[in-house]
């Protein structure tokens, strides 16, 4: 496979692996549920830790590093109806400062960025487990919001992303200094480019590029350009992978 021969930078053991990775310029941060590991990118090391009651915590999917704060996607899933919250910690310490509720919107939200003066945001759709009767991965959206985490625009996916998300949806996405939108999905090794269509409300799809990692949440490295990490749930590392220009 053509991901195979991708070449891997740097590779960190992180038990907490199991959901995704944000990056800053010094520290990558694996998330897991309802705990978080913070590591040095040079060492290897864990610098700090935090770990929350699963009965508040019960998927914690996804993480940005946003000024001095790691801002988190959260949900009930597998529950439903799905309910959702923004859950926001300090990214020296990692102590919980505050949590948004956001209560039941577009689905489960499972992704965050900050872009352009916008949180935006992935709310997934299951076809199987955690999923709502009606609704399965094809209403997936991606939903620009203001400061307060208040939506203003919101936009489908592709069908042929739709197609490689199915049963699952979109588990992390990064917005790229080339102002194009990054997002994985559940299981495959692969990202997709994604940029704002012209008119309508359907993203378009630039280019699919393959990965070394299945899925799971993704972050671009604040230091290296296009440097992407991503992590290997099964093995419980976290990798860091140049990759190309679409």
């Amino acid at each position: 496979m053509l991901a195979a021969a991708l070449l891997t930078l740097a590779t960190i053991a992180a038990p907490e692996a199991g959901q995704g990775v944000a990056a800053d310029r010094n520290h990558v941060y694996a998330i897991d549920n309802y705990v978080i590991g913070k590591y040095d990118k040079t060492s290897g090391k864990r610098v700090a830790a935090w770990e929350g009651d699963p009965k508040l915590f019960p998927h914690l999917n996804s993480c940005a590093v946003v000024k001095a704060e790691l801002v988190c996607a959260a949900s009930n899933y597998p529950k439903v109806p799905m309910a959702s919250s923004v859950e926001i910690f300090d990214a020296k310490t990692l102590r919980h400062v505050r949590t948004v509720s956001l209560g039941r919107l577009y689905g489960s939200l499972t992704a965050m960025d900050w872009h352009g003066g916008s949180w935006w945001a992935v709310f997934a759709n299951y076809d199987e487990r955690g999923g709502e009767p009606g609704r399965d991965h094809r209403f997936t959206t991606l939903v620009r919001m203001d400061a307060s985490f208040r939506p203003l625009e919101s936009w489908l996916f592709p069908d042929a992303v739709l197609a490689r998300f199915a049963p699952k949806s979109c588990s992390g996405f990064a917005w790229g200094a080339d102002g194009l939108m990054y997002a994985s999905g559940h299981d495959r090794p692969e990202i997709y480019a994604l940029r704002l269509p012209k008119a309508g409300a359907t993203l378009d799809l630039v280019a699919t590029l393959p990965v070394p990692t299945a899925g799971q949440a993704i972050d671009w490295d604040p230091a290296k350009p296009r440097l992407l990490w991503s992590i290997d749930r099964a093995k419980k590392e976290i990798r860091a992978t140049p990759i190309p220009a679409p």
